[in-house]
């Protein structure tokens, strides 16, 4: 089971937050509102972004993962059929439903605190509340709320290897 034994608790970000964001994307961050969770190195490894970016854009992707080892993790999930199972399970887990579209209000809570979009209004990210599209979406989540708030981000969190215990993320991203 993965434990990424970094800390969920949302902080400012610096100066080289957005230096290690951007050489992690390979791009400039766009309207990163805080730090969501930090790898045990202390890079970021969650962003939480803003629901409208500066050229107006809706983005509906509240929490974002940036660490190229996590998302490639996450990838691998992917690949393998994860959310297939996992969207399968919704259909016939009352109780997996009930808990995943608790998960959804959370993250549509969160987003509304940054500022109301109509646009993206209702509509959370990854599938939520009644599929899984994306697990990128759905870790991030687990990784910036903490255990228990997203159960497939937190059963997705689970089966990851320890990306981050080969080495300082700053020395191989």
């Amino acid at each position: 089971m993965a434990d990424p034994s970094g800390t969920g608790v949302p902080s400012p970000v610096t100066d080289a937050d957005v230096e290690a964001v951007h050489r992690q994307l390979g791009r400039p961050p766009r309207d990163i509102a805080e730090v969501a969770h930090r790898c045990p190195c202390g890079e970021p490894d969650v962003l939480r972004t803003k629901p409208r970016l500066a050229d107006g854009t809706p983005f509906p992707t509240s929490f974002y993962a940036t660490c190229p080892r996590l998302t490639g993790a996450i990838s691998t999930l992917e690949s393998e059929g994860v959310m297939r199972e996992m969207s399968e399970r919704l259909a016939v887990d009352e109780e997996l439903a009930a808990a995943y579209r608790a998960a959804h209000e959370d993250y549509l809570r969160r987003r509304e605190e940054l500022g109301h979009v109509a646009e993206v209004a209702g509509i959370s990210a990854g599938g939520m509340p009644t599929r899984v599209k994306c697990l990128h979406v759905l870790v991030a989540h687990s990784l910036a709320a903490g255990p228990g708030v997203n159960p497939l981000g937190d059963e997705a969190l689970a089966m990851l290897p320890d990306w981050w215990a080969v080495a300082p993320c700053k020395e191989t991203s």
